[in-house]
């Protein structure tokens, strides 16, 4: 097979980076509503809740790195590839809570700041656009793994002395609430950088059109 047949043939959609991060959304749902079937007795329902939530976590990591390695990244998924993120992680989020396995205090301080960002993100639109920074992502892939260790079992359920997956877990969640708020201020200061550098550009422009005049 030649060179050429060969790029053919491991040619990859367009679309499919963006497919999959409409994949991830209608998981979402799913996700909650297994979790929610038997949520203290009915371990196989979580297990397959978290199985859900982990395929999830799956179709992000490989939407990004397909987009990135061939040349797919758009403006729909700059956009729709965090509000995915989001949607899953919070949902998560909110359903330990209810559950009362994760304090509500801990769920609406990460909540305010996901949501805050990415309306943020959505106003700075008219600047630029704003990709996921790679902090950002970090930031994701530490809440997925946090949230793994919380949602196959009530973490609160433990033996004395508790065991290490338990420590684990919180160690992980502490870690993961940490790193939102920093990545959230760098994100911050990102879109006041692209504000100044807009407004400088359009005030160039403006003396511009007046010397021309």
């Amino acid at each position: 097979m030649s060179q050429q047949a060969q790029g053919q043939a491991w040619r990859v959609p367009a679309q499919l980076p963006n497919a999959l991060t409409v994949l991830r959304l209608i998981l979402v749902p799913v996700f909650v509503a297994l979790m929610f079937v038997e949520p203290h007795e009915g371990f196989g329902w979580r297990l397959a809740g978290t199985a859900a939530f982990g395929l999830a976590i799956l179709t992000d990591f490989f939407d990004g790195r397909l987009a990135r390695r061939y040349g797919l990244v758009s403006d729909f998924g700059k956009i729709w590839d965090p509000i995915a993120d989001k949607a899953l992680t919070g949902a998560a989020f909110i359903v330990l809570s209810i559950l009362g396995e994760l304090p509500w205090w801990v769920t609406v301080l990460i909540l305010v700041r996901e949501w805050g960002i990415t309306w943020m993100r959505v106003v700075m639109l008219k600047y630029a656009v704003m990709a996921a920074a790679p902090g950002g992502k970090l930031k994701t892939l530490l809440q997925a793994f946090a949230l793994l260790m919380f949602l196959p079992y009530p973490i609160q359920e433990t033996l004395e002395p508790a065991p290490v997956w338990y420590y684990v877990g919180w160690t992980l969640m502490w870690a993961a609430f940490a790193l939102t708020f920093i990545t959230g201020v760098m994100y911050v200061f990102d879109a006041l950088r692209l504000k100044r550098a807009a407004d400088r550009d359009a005030g160039s422009g403006d003396a511009g059109s007046g010397d021309a005049g």
